[in-house]
């Protein structure tokens, strides 16, 4: 696969699952999407919002705003992203910083999610072929910042069936 051929795969499957997202939110009415489930967890709302503030870390990662990205060592090869994404165990328990304000509302939560969807879009199209490959450490291991958009991708439709869940 060349580079624009995987950049522009990479973009459409990111921008298919936000737009799935978005969908079932702005499709939510107010009170069931911001209501917290009684056995915990996060609102529909607060999913939103979780995964707009992980688009805004991907995306900053990937063009750069945001440290982490290093030339890759020398000899380095790409693991695939599905033997990575198969690492991912069920349950993760994300930083705080990565958690929903209390109080948050639906219309927030899309507003950010719209903005982090655009940003995270943007940057994965503007990705040069000179750092595609490049190397993240994370907590999934070495991930290239390529793979940082398919990792982008997969948090989304994970976070949409948590959404759905939530929902009801």
């Amino acid at each position: 696969m060349t580079h624009q051929e995987r950049i522009a795969a990479t973009a459409a499957a990111f921008e298919a699952a936000m737009a799935r997202l978005l969908a079932r939110i702005e499709a939510t009415p107010d009170s069931i999407a911001e209501r917290v489930p009684a056995d915990g967890g996060w609102s529909a709302a607060g999913i939103a919002w979780h995964v707009a503030v992980t688009n805004e870390q991907f995306a900053g990662l990937v063009e750069g705003s945001v440290p982490g990205a290093r030339p890759p060592e020398p000899g380095f090869e790409e693991t695939p992203f599905a033997e990575i994404a198969a690492l991912v165990p069920s349950a993760l328990d994300a930083p705080p910083k990565f958690h929903p304000p209390v109080g948050l509302t639906r219309e927030e939560a899309l507003a950010r999610a719209r903005a982090s969807r655009d940003k995270m879009s943007q940057a994965i199209r503007a990705i040069p072929e000179t750092r595609g490959l490049w190397t993240v450490k994370s907590v999934l291991g070495l991930v290239t910042v390529y793979q940082v958009g398919e990792w982008a991708t997969a948090h989304v439709a994970r976070h949409n069936a948590q959404a759905k869940r939530a929902i009801g």
